[in-house]
Protein backbone atom coordinates (compact mmCIF):
# COMPACT_ATOMS: atom_id res chain seq x y z
CA UNK A 1 0.00 0.00 0.00
CA UNK A 2 3.00 2.34 0.60
CA UNK A 3 3.73 2.09 -3.03
CA UNK A 4 -0.12 4.16 -3.63
CA UNK A 5 0.97 6.64 -1.13
CA UNK A 6 0.99 9.54 -3.72
CA UNK A 7 -1.24 12.86 -2.33
CA UNK A 8 0.18 14.75 -5.41
CA UNK A 9 -1.40 12.12 -8.13
CA UNK A 10 -4.70 11.75 -6.05
CA UNK A 11 -4.67 15.63 -6.04
CA UNK A 12 -4.12 15.53 -10.14
CA UNK A 13 -6.92 12.80 -10.60
CA UNK A 14 -9.36 14.67 -8.40
CA UNK A 15 -8.66 17.67 -10.56
CA UNK A 16 -9.00 15.72 -14.02
CA UNK A 17 -12.52 14.43 -12.68
CA UNK A 18 -13.68 17.78 -11.02
CA UNK A 19 -12.70 19.87 -14.15
CA UNK A 20 -13.48 17.87 -16.85
CA UNK A 21 -17.42 17.40 -15.69
CA UNK A 22 -17.19 21.33 -14.88
CA UNK A 23 -15.90 21.95 -18.18
CA UNK A 24 -18.06 19.72 -20.22
CA UNK A 25 -21.30 20.88 -18.88
CA UNK A 26 -20.10 24.78 -19.37
CA UNK A 27 -19.30 23.84 -22.57
CA UNK A 28 -22.61 21.91 -23.09
CA UNK A 29 -24.31 25.77 -21.85
CA UNK A 30 -22.40 27.59 -24.30
CA UNK A 31 -23.74 25.87 -27.42
CA UNK A 32 -27.43 26.19 -25.37
CA UNK A 33 -27.22 29.97 -24.44
CA UNK A 34 -31.16 30.68 -25.21
CA UNK A 35 -31.91 27.38 -23.59
CA UNK A 36 -29.62 28.31 -20.54
CA UNK A 37 -31.25 31.90 -20.30
CA UNK A 38 -34.65 30.65 -19.88
CA UNK A 39 -33.46 27.99 -17.66
CA UNK A 40 -32.08 30.79 -15.14
CA UNK A 41 -35.17 33.16 -16.00
CA UNK A 42 -37.56 30.39 -14.68
CA UNK A 43 -35.29 30.19 -11.80
CA UNK A 44 -35.60 33.75 -11.14
CA UNK A 45 -31.83 34.82 -12.24
CA UNK A 46 -30.82 37.63 -14.92
CA UNK A 47 -29.46 36.21 -17.99
CA UNK A 48 -26.49 37.69 -17.40
CA UNK A 49 -26.23 35.72 -15.03
CA UNK A 50 -26.11 32.60 -17.15
CA UNK A 51 -23.13 33.86 -18.79
CA UNK A 52 -21.27 33.72 -16.01
CA UNK A 53 -22.24 30.54 -14.46
CA UNK A 54 -21.22 29.24 -18.26
CA UNK A 55 -18.02 30.55 -18.36
CA UNK A 56 -17.13 29.86 -14.73
CA UNK A 57 -18.00 26.29 -15.69
CA UNK A 58 -15.97 25.97 -18.55
CA UNK A 59 -12.71 28.30 -17.37
CA UNK A 60 -13.00 27.31 -14.37
CA UNK A 61 -12.95 23.69 -15.08
CA UNK A 62 -10.09 24.48 -17.30
CA UNK A 63 -8.27 26.19 -14.64
CA UNK A 64 -8.55 22.98 -12.39
CA UNK A 65 -7.96 20.69 -15.02
CA UNK A 66 -4.56 22.71 -15.56
CA UNK A 67 -3.74 23.60 -11.94
CA UNK A 68 -3.90 27.28 -12.72
CA UNK A 69 -5.12 29.24 -9.71
CA UNK A 70 -6.95 26.01 -9.18
CA UNK A 71 -8.00 27.19 -6.09
CA UNK A 72 -9.39 30.27 -6.95
CA UNK A 73 -11.18 28.09 -9.92
CA UNK A 74 -12.86 25.93 -7.17
CA UNK A 75 -13.87 28.36 -5.03
CA UNK A 76 -15.88 29.78 -7.80
CA UNK A 77 -17.26 26.38 -9.11
CA UNK A 78 -18.30 25.58 -5.39
CA UNK A 79 -20.11 28.50 -5.46
CA UNK A 80 -22.07 27.32 -8.79
CA UNK A 81 -22.83 23.74 -7.07
CA UNK A 82 -24.07 25.43 -4.30
CA UNK A 83 -26.28 27.55 -5.75
CA UNK A 84 -27.67 24.17 -8.32
CA UNK A 85 -28.04 21.94 -5.18
CA UNK A 86 -30.15 24.46 -3.37
CA UNK A 87 -32.02 26.07 -6.16
CA UNK A 88 -32.17 23.29 -8.85
CA UNK A 89 -31.95 19.60 -6.94
CA UNK A 90 -32.35 19.45 -3.54
CA UNK A 91 -36.37 19.90 -4.07
CA UNK A 92 -35.89 16.25 -6.14
CA UNK A 93 -34.27 14.46 -3.48
CA UNK A 94 -30.89 12.57 -3.31
CA UNK A 95 -31.24 10.28 -6.61
CA UNK A 96 -29.83 11.76 -9.29
CA UNK A 97 -32.22 9.67 -11.36
CA UNK A 98 -34.73 11.58 -9.85
CA UNK A 99 -32.89 14.67 -10.54
CA UNK A 100 -31.73 14.93 -7.64
CA UNK A 101 -28.14 16.56 -5.27
CA UNK A 102 -25.86 13.11 -5.11
CA UNK A 103 -24.42 14.27 -8.57
CA UNK A 104 -24.35 18.25 -7.73
CA UNK A 105 -22.47 17.46 -3.86
CA UNK A 106 -19.68 15.40 -5.29
CA UNK A 107 -18.66 18.01 -7.59
CA UNK A 108 -19.26 20.17 -4.45
CA UNK A 109 -17.38 18.46 -2.46
CA UNK A 110 -15.01 18.08 -4.88
CA UNK A 111 -14.32 21.85 -5.51
CA UNK A 112 -14.47 22.45 -1.15
CA UNK A 113 -11.44 19.67 -1.64
CA UNK A 114 -9.12 21.75 -3.97
CA UNK A 115 -10.05 24.62 -2.67
CA UNK A 116 -8.81 23.38 0.75
CA UNK A 117 -5.28 22.01 -0.29
CA UNK A 118 -4.45 23.11 -3.65
CA UNK A 119 -3.74 22.06 -6.64
CA UNK A 120 -0.78 19.84 -5.54
CA UNK A 121 2.90 18.84 -6.74
CA UNK A 122 1.54 17.73 -10.68
CA UNK A 123 -0.14 21.53 -11.61
CA UNK A 124 0.97 24.42 -14.43
CA UNK A 125 1.09 26.62 -11.43
CA UNK A 126 0.49 25.70 -7.56
CA UNK A 127 -1.27 28.52 -5.33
Amino acid sequence: MNRLHNPDLGLLLLRLGIGAVFLYHGWDKVGNMEGVIGFFAMLGFPAPLAYLVTWVEVLGGLAIILGVYARHAALLTAIVALVALVKVHLPNGFSVGAGGYEFILVLLVGSLAILMVGAGRYALYRN
